[in-house]
């Protein structure tokens, strides 16, 4: 989900996304970020006053000062060095909120009542909740100045604020005389699974513990929320400080030339301040710098050298190592799953998910890891007797796996992937997830130029849809942050700055994609590569997770669902990347102005399933080695030695790596949210595997009722049903797993 900025030498860590991770934690939903009602053109101002005076923007309702789509965030009238402050206050007013709550319902007695307390309680913390929004942006996609300062002292406070909201005794024994009252039985089913969820939060993240056993909780949180801090910093710097200097143009042979340009603009942004550079071209220590010269390169020494310095981030004994800091957090992870009464961190963790419990999660990836293997086994002969074949002289090890990978494709499939980048411009695959959206729900996309952005880089698109008596209906903001450049971290990423609501009038959704292509200069066309292409369609469909929502309480909107659910849908939304009816129409060459031909979408479409034993193993050892690394019953672990061991168990093949090695996992170290459930990325594509057949079925992505029922049963619902239940409506029965296999061409 991915679901989640810096400048030389900061962090590059999404603040957003650890703080989303973090809610999550602590299993709490912040909902309204404003409530004020919409008319049909979205131009109604809020007529309440505001109850107090607010002395910084980050602390005022976004419609106060902007009405427009029910309010915007200010990004232009932000302060950094405000938000210490702001989030004291931000707090306070939290807290207010809650004692104020409880205080009434002490004094007067009364029935305490669903309308009472569970709606009120999804209405409070608003002025955090946009507080929150704002700072993620500004750590995500701005991180400069001090905003990695403000992170170690922001993170704790977080955690302490938020354990305070969960041990409140007078909040939870009204959660709970809700919950146990003869009135919940007839209440909606959303409001029941709203109701019951919280209830089991509550309980889960310390409700019934000793007040002394309260107060431990708050210091292991406290604690976890620092060392998340310093794990993301070490790994940030290692991924900003590390460059991979190229001096002799030589060294480039073999690499499309729009990568090499991009190399030689890393060696301008990356020059030493008294102006010696290294080299001409400079290789930046991040996944979308390191796979293209890995993948093309024809010097082996250079890729050997580019793919030591990517996978030991965090691991060279230096002062941005680990390892210290991992076997802390494990110990504090299991300390604090024991006071909760769970036998481990994973058993804690996924009690709530779709897969209930480890065992269910390690029996789905233990069904694929072995045949996974077993097609590695096979791809590394074809690039050996290509190797051979060449004369090269070599055995095969992880850093030759991307290269001689190409050479198989264009041997047997005549597939090279550098003839289809011509075709994917980044304004026509945006233009095509429009498209496609339009035609299966009916959204318009129309770009506005006087909304407010944190960058010039970023467009701001209305969405809207036409209903059925012809009148156009409000649906969302979308943000499109598209470029790489200094202070934006590594990756792509969905946020919702805003979810969709209806308590206490229409709220419609803010939501933004992040990625960071390399620009192109002047007026020319951003090019990027046709695994950038599936990633943009893949957080696309995040986004429209969160557009599409249509749910009364916030806490169940759009991706507020179960962490093994929430790819879903994206991973659902990349298979339209490759529907004839896209390519034909937006895979449109940079040049010559011509449709990408059919040969080569024949080609695409034939070599679909190659390489499918790297990409699995590549992802599935991580999610395996996570999972053992939490079901660990003493947590005290030297994590090199035990991601050795751990991979030795399972037969990990020697010329793949982990796609995220233990010393730079930051989906496990910078937050609980992936925490023992890294997995999920496997059960969500299972469940993708699935509902893609169903398509398949039909004989169109396009098929109108099934794109209905997705919505109806998947996109629209939210956490408001059973994830499982959602599906089952979807697909009409209970999930094949097998589709998975047959999706990877391993049965």
């Amino acid at each position: 989900m991915s679901l989640v900025s810096n400048p030389e030498k900061k962090r590059n860590t999404n603040i957003g996304f650890l703080l989303f991770l973090l809610l999550c934690t602590l299993g709490l939903s912040f909902a309204p970020l404003d409530n004020s009602d919409e008319k049909s053109d979205n131009q109604k101002e809020n007529t309440e006053e505001p109850v107090e005076v607010y002395d910084s923007i980050l602390l005022m309702p976004w419609n106060h000062w902007n009405p427009e789509f029910g309010g915007t965030p200010p990004w232009r009238r932000v302060n950094p060095d405000e938000f210490l402050k702001a989030f004291d206050e931000a707090f306070s007013q939290h807290r207010s909120e809650i004692d104020a709550m409880v205080a009434e319902w002490k004094d007067t007695k009364s029935e305490l009542t669903f309308e009472s307390v569970m709606e009120r309680y999804e209405q409070s913390g608003q002025t955090l909740s946009r507080l929150q929004s704002i700072f993620g942006v500004h750590a995500s996609n701005l991180a400069i100045g001090d905003i990695e300062d403000i992170e170690a002292t922001v993170m704790p406070k977080l955690s302490e604020h938020f354990d305070e909201i969960t041990q409140n005794q007078g909040l939870f024994e009204a959660i709970e005389a809700v919950y146990k009252s003869k009135a919940a039985e007839t209440l909606r089913v959303d409001q029941k699974r709203l109701l019951e969820k919280t209830y089991k939060e509550f309980v889960r993240k310390g409700a019934k513990l000793s007040a002394e056993d309260k107060n431990t909780l708050k210091g292991l949180n406290a604690s976890l929320a620092l060392l998340y801090s310093q794990f993301g910093s070490k790994v940030s710097a290692d991924e900003s400080d590390k460059v991979t200097w190229i001096q002799n143009e030589k060294d480039l042979l073999g690499i499309p030339e729009n990568i090499v340009e991009s190399l030689e603009e890393n060696a301008v942004n990356k020059k030493p301040d008294d102006g010696n550079s290294p080299g001409r071209w400079a290789v930046v220590n991040t996944r979308s710098s390191m796979d293209p010269v890995l993948r093309f390169a024809d010097n082996r020494e250079l890729r050997e050298k580019v793919w030591n310095t990517y996978y030991n981030r965090g691991d060279n004994g230096d002062e941005n190592d680990t390892n210290e800091t991992i076997t802390k957090i494990l110990k504090l992870r299991l300390e604090r799953a024991k006071l909760l009464g769970y036998k481990t961190h994973a058993h804690w963790r996924l009690e709530p998910q779709m897969a209930a419990n480890p065992e269910n999660a390690m029996d789905l990836m233990l069904k694929v890891w072995p045949k996974a293997v077993e097609r590695v086994k096979e791809e590394v002969k074809d690039m050996q007797e290509v190797a051979d074949k060449e004369g090269a002289q070599i055995t095969i090890e992880p850093w030759d796996y991307r290269y001689y990978a190409e050479k198989v494709r264009k041997e047997r499939y005549d597939l090279d992937f550098t003839e289809v980048t011509p075709y994917m411009q980044l304004d026509n695959l945006r233009d095509g997830m429009m498209w496609v959206a339009d035609k299966l729900w009916g959204l318009k996309f129309r770009e506005v130029k006087n909304v407010q952005t944190f960058h010039p880089d970023v467009e701001t698109w209305v969405v809207e849809r036409l209903k059925d008596d012809g009148s156009t209906e409000h649906v969302g903001l979308w943000y499109f942050d598209p470029y790489a450049r200094t202070g934006k971290r590594s990756g792509a990423w969905m946020t919702a700055y805003r979810v969709q609501q209806n308590l206490g009038g229409r709220i419609t959704p803010l939501v933004s994609n992040n990625s960071n292509f390399v620009k192109a200069s002047g007026d020319e066309p951003t090019l990027i590569s046709w695994d950038d292409a599936v990633t943009l369609f893949h957080e696309f469909g995040h986004a429209l997770h969160g557009l599409l929502s249509q749910v009364h309480y916030p806490s169940q909107a759009g991706t507020n669902v179960a962490r093994d659910y929430v790819e879903f849908p994206s991973q659902l939304i990349e298979h339209w990347l490759s529907t004839p009816e896209v390519l034909e129409k937006f895979a449109i060459h940079h040049e010559t102005g011509k449709n990408i031909p059919q040969e080569l979408l024949d080609k695409i479409e034939k070599a679909a399933k190659f390489n499918q034993g790297f990409a699995t193993v590549e992802y599935l050892s991580a999610a395996i080695v996570d999972m053992k690394l939490h079901l660990h019953t003493d947590g005290l672990v030297d994590p090199d030695a035990f991601e050795k061991e751990a991979l030795k168990e399972i037969g990990m093949p020697k010329e793949v790596v982990m796609r995220h090695r233990t010393p730079q996992f930051n989906h496990l170290f910078t937050g609980d949210g992936y925490s023992a459930g890294y997995y999920s990325y496997l059960w969500a594509d299972a469940l993708t595997a699935d509902a893609a057949e169903a398509f398949i079925e039909a004989g169109t992505f396009y098929d109108e009722k099934l794109a209905k029922s997705l919505l109806d049963n998947i996109l629209s619902v939210g956490n408001t049903i059973d994830a499982a239940e959602g599906f089952r409506r979807f697909r009409g029965r209970n999930v094949d797993t097998d589709a998975l296999l047959r999706k990877k061409g391993f049965q």
